[in-house]
């Protein structure tokens, strides 16, 4: 699961203030868009397969900014890791933040939410601070999200592995509360994480072009 990344958009470590949130960012020449991640409880910004997907993302002419949502600090007390409020205000700094580099300022921003992080992702989406053109979820728990769910107005794609059942229903559920443009895919022969050979690739390929159809 090893990529080549071009020179010129080799990632780099920041923080984000005022939170000191640790971050990796890379922007391609001429990015189209910024996805940010938003990573599931027990993940971070060094995720592998976060990574790998960013890796892809930015060869598509994608900006990318892995987040860690909580200090290390903020980890060592569990009910942080699933404060989807929390989360979700963290998700949204890192967007003013992008909003507010001269270099990205004009950049379309998305969220690609795992696990928690989608219904983190979400909640933000539909806070609208800032605006987000679209929200992906890979295994997420959207359904986290709750009562902000009949809020999204951002364009959602559901990635969903076809041997994680129970995450499936839950999928489904939001889904259905969900009023803005939405899509729900089962990607087959994937389970939670998509460690299976290929999964991810078709992530990669769904996320992509959802992120290209909403960045225009």
């Amino acid at each position: 699961m090893t990529r080549n990344v071009p020179e010129e958009i080799k990632p780099m470590e920041i923080e984000i203030a005022p939170a000191g949130l640790r971050a990796i960012l890379a922007i391609p020449p001429n990015a189209i868009g910024m996805v940010i991640f938003a990573h599931g409880s027990g993940s971070g910004r060094l995720s592998p397969r976060n990574n790998y997907v960013a890796s892809a993302l930015r060869d598509d002419g994608f900006g990318t900014l892995l987040l860690d949502l909580l200090t290390p600090e903020e980890e060592q007390e569990r009910a942080n890791v699933f404060d989807i409020g929390l989360l979700a205000s963290r998700l949204s700094m890192a967007g003013r933040w992008v909003r507010e580099q001269w270099s990205a300022s004009a950049m379309p921003i998305g969220y690609f939410g795992a696990s928690t992080g989608a219904g983190a992702a979400l909640v933000a989406a539909a806070r609208d601070e800032p605006e987000v053109a679209a929200v992906v979820s890979r295994g997420g728990r959207p359904d986290l999200a709750g009562a902000w769910l009949g809020n999204v107005q951002t364009p959602t794609l559901l990635l969903v592995g076809s041997l994680d059942e129970q995450v499936i229903e839950l999928n489904k559920q939001a889904f259905d509360a969900i009023s803005a443009p939405k899509r729900m895919t089962i990607v087959r022969g994937a389970s939670h994480l998509f460690e299976e050979p290929g999964t991810l690739e078709e992530v990669i390929v769904h996320t992509s072009a959802w992120f290209s159809a909403y960045f225009q």
